[in-house]
């Protein structure tokens, strides 16, 4: 299937041509006549909604509302290899995995830049709901969550498909070179780690945790392509109410614990993880069991100790999101990790 170029501006995303180029090879004799622009976001990475009209109309299966996501700004280029993991998820994975996430019609990576361009259906125009720590999410929820997460990751289970593609590898290391202690330092010191429990609020000791976590996710076995920064901020409720997945950039290989101790640790007020984690852990792993995976529950929640570490570093060196935010995921994830004991997981 012959595809449009990788788009190098936005102003190129918005032409009937180059659209008509990119979506015509998935709905082919599709003419784009006219493009209306919506609200675009940018920090990094930028976001922009936009309206197609098509010539005859928009064909069966194509949503006229539409979003691309890519690095145009000059910020952005010098980041465009970031996108390269979420449009092969789109193009690659997203499908075959069942799961629910905006629907893809265009995903494409430059192969001198390696700039990942990723078009979906608008969801928000069909009344989806975009999700962060202050939203309310309820353990009903938390369970359909992580039974998307069981279809991603049974579907890629030691998938050979998988295997080898270096845009899947993982990146964990990476995550300890962009930043590490200064930063979770000022974090903790100011009015944002004030819910950090004080026997887990150490940068170094979380940095040197973190650099155990990643060194035995980048080999462990058994892996699956995993979502990577699974908090609850890159949940979406669809029309229907039904959680789905977005923000796609930390895509790659690790093992299943990631997503799970991240997502229930974020996603959870603390009173509701310690009253309904068991019970939810269980339930991903018969989902597991399901598709013919088998998980010992002790060693399933020794695991989950380091998919706690995993989120709990990530918001610790986070530093250009709402202070709110951050404020109520570090304590929610700083809660988890003294709770379970986490650093005692990667003690040497």
């Amino acid at each position: 299937m012959t595809t449009a170029p990788v788009p190098d501006t936005l102003e190129e995303v918005m032409t009937p041509a180059w659209l008509t180029a990119a979506l015509g090879a998935r709905y082919p004799g599709l003419e784009v006549i006219a493009v209306t622009p919506g609200p675009v976001i940018s920090r990094v990475s930028t976001v922009a909604r936009f309206h197609i009209e098509c010539a005859g109309g928009t064909p069966a299966g194509l949503s006229p509302d539409l979003c691309v996501k890519g690095y145009f700004t000059e910020v952005g280029r010098a980041f465009r290899a970031v996108g390269e993991p979420e449009a092969c998820f789109y193009r690659d994975v997203a499908a075959m995995s069942g799961m629910r996430t905006p629907r893809c019609v265009y995903a494409e990576v430059d192969p001198a830049t390696r700039h990942g361009v990723v078009i979906t259906e608008d969801v928000a125009v069909r009344g989806a709901r975009f999700l962060d720590a202050r939203s309310e999410y309820t353990t009903d929820q938390a369970a359909e969550s992580l039974s998307e997460l069981v279809k991603l990751h049974t579907t890629t289970w030691q998938n050979p498909t998988f295997a080898d593609d270096g845009r899947l590898a993982p990146r964990f290391a990476m995550y300890l070179l962009m930043r590490g202690v200064d930063e979770i330092r000022a974090n903790f010191d100011g009015p944002i780690g004030a819910g950090v429990p004080p026997e887990v609020r150490d940068a170094d000791r979380l940095v040197a945790a973190y650099r155990v976590v990643a060194d035995r996710a980048a080999t462990a076995q058994p892996w699956s392509v995993i979502h990577g920064d699974a908090h609850v901020g890159n949940v979406y409720l669809d029309p229907a109410g039904r959680p789905s997945f977005v923000d796609w950039q930390l895509v790659q290989r690790g093992p299943w614990c990631l997503d799970v101790g991240y997502h229930l640790a974020s996603a959870l007020t603390v009173e509701d993880r310690r009253c309904h984690e068991r019970d939810l852990v269980r339930h991903y792993l018969d989902g597991l069991a399901s598709a013919g995976i088998h998980i010992d529950t002790d060693d399933a929640w020794a695991a989950i100790r380091l998919g706690i570490l995993h989120g709990f570093y990530l918001w610790g060196i986070t530093l250009k999101v709402d202070p709110a935010v951050t404020t109520v995921l570090l304590e929610r994830l700083g809660t988890a990790a003294a709770d379970h004991d986490a650093f005692a997981a990667v003690a040497t």
